[in-house]
């Protein structure tokens, strides 16, 4: 299994639309930094973020879960509490090859504010736009900006294509939408 260059993944992205929108370069300025680097894709969070609440004082049951645990904002900024958690997802729709498993690790410039951002592998023949899962593991309120980089997707080359993908089995993640997807059995 081998880690794939930013030359794959920009052929893969123009010639087979891996990656869309997608950024050949990788973009700073004012921002945090997103778009391809050497051996990975610096990924962007959309503007609408699920912020959980304790409002309503239920149980998170993954097998039964209820919109009524957060409340749903759009916005350019979103305000994780302390201790709390926030679901959102890329700006980017990913469209992974049948013989890639894609692995995803956080942008050191959250985790150095204690915002930790968790996604499960994006399995071979998976699309959609990607739901992040970030949590805030500090006694203060901490900010995310939407439209910037949040995480790096690092690209596995198998050494041969699975003989069951996920677009296979109709995975139940299967392109999912620009907002996050909740839990779903």
């Amino acid at each position: 299994m081998s880690v794939l260059s930013d030359k794959w993944i920009r052929k893969m992205a123009l010639e087979h639309q891996m990656i869309s929108p997608f950024e050949d370069k990788q973009i700073r300025g004012n921002k945090i930094s997103f778009g391809l680097s050497s051996f990975g894709y610096d990924a962007r969070v959309s503007d609408e973020f699920k912020i959980f609440t304790d409002v309503n004082s239920e149980t998170i049951d993954p097998k039964n879960f209820k919109p009524t645990n957060f409340v749903t904002k759009k916005t350019s900024e979103c305000i994780i509490p302390p201790n709390s958690f926030v679901l959102a997802s890329t700006k980017e729709y990913w469209k992974i090859p049948k013989d890639i498993l894609v692995i995803c690790l956080g942008k050191s410039t959250y985790a150095r504010c204690g915002i930790i951002v968790n996604v499960t592998p994006l399995e071979p023949g998976w699309e959609g736009h990607v739901t992040l899962e970030f949590s805030n593991t500090t006694p203060l309120p901490a900010k995310i900006y939407a439209n910037e980089g949040v995480a790096q997707f690092i690209f596995l080359k198998g050494n041969e294509s699975p003989e069951v993908s996920y677009s296979d089995r109709k995975g139940k993640y299967m392109k999912q939408g620009p907002e996050a997807t909740l839990p779903k059995l």
